[in-house]
């Protein structure tokens, strides 16, 4: 008899791509390190916990969780929805910045923003915008329509929502959160919005809209930070 232990597969905080003092002066260090090693890993700690009674979930991405709500225990819904949410959301933030210029945006990318918003301070000021009437906790993105012709499009989401679970593709994210800003600019969530951009990732923004012309499933592979590492 095979007496060895059950293997099984679970959700692990991504490594930050740069350091935490990395972005300073637009988001300071401490502010890093309580947001990623703090809030960011609490909710990859909790995701697990909820699925730890439901092994055939626990093989599956924290992606194809959200997009599978009704597939998951009712016990279970509302903790695996805000704990997935806030681990896909987190993971996607971290890579949507870079330290130093990120740039601006170029080719195919920058043609969508002028067709789709008048060009890139209008967005800008469109995405600001939206994130300031965020009321309590959220986030702010903009994402590319799958319907509409592929539009680009500005929305904000309540709590730990992603508008993959309306349909959208992701391409960038800000977190508005009071976690996310409060130890640099207390009650100043417009100071923080307007400050963030010059770490924005253009790059890594461009290779998303690259990548949502897609297939639904090729749209999410190798999205990193949201894999899965087999445990003993």
């Amino acid at each position: 008899m095979d007496n060895s232990p059950t293997s099984h597969s679970k959700h692990v905080l991504p490594d930050l791509p740069y350091d935490h003092a990395a972005l300073e002066p637009h988001i300071d260090t401490r502010t890093m390190i309580l947001h990623h090693d703090k809030h960011h890993a609490s909710y990859v700690e909790k995701l697990n916990a909820a699925l730890e009674k439901y092994p055939e979930l626990r093989e599956r991405s924290a992606i194809w969780l959200l997009l599978n709500l009704d597939k998951v225990p009712e016990a279970a819904r509302t903790a695996v929805q805000n704990n997935a949410g806030g681990h896909v959301n987190h993971s996607m933030l971290w890579k949507a910045m870079t330290p130093g210029s990120g740039g601006e945006p170029a080719g195919a990318l920058a043609d969508a923003i002028k067709r789709d918003f008048g060009g890139l301070e209008k967005l800008k000021t469109r995405f600001d915008e939206a994130g300031e009437k965020v009321f309590g906790s959220g986030w702010v993105w903009l994402v590319r329509a799958q319907q509409d012709g592929g539009r680009l499009e500005v929305v904000a989401t309540s709590g730990h929502g992603n508008p993959l679970m309306q349909g959208h593709f992701p391409l960038l994210v800000n977190d508005v959160w009071e976690h996310a800003y409060y130890l640099k600019h207390e009650n100043r969530r417009p100071d923080y919005l307007h400050g963030w951009w010059p770490v924005v990732n253009w790059p890594e923004v461009a290779r998303r809209f690259e990548r949502s012309d897609l297939s639904a499933e090729q749209r999410w592979e190798g999205d990193g930070g949201l894999t899965l590492v087999t445990t003993k």
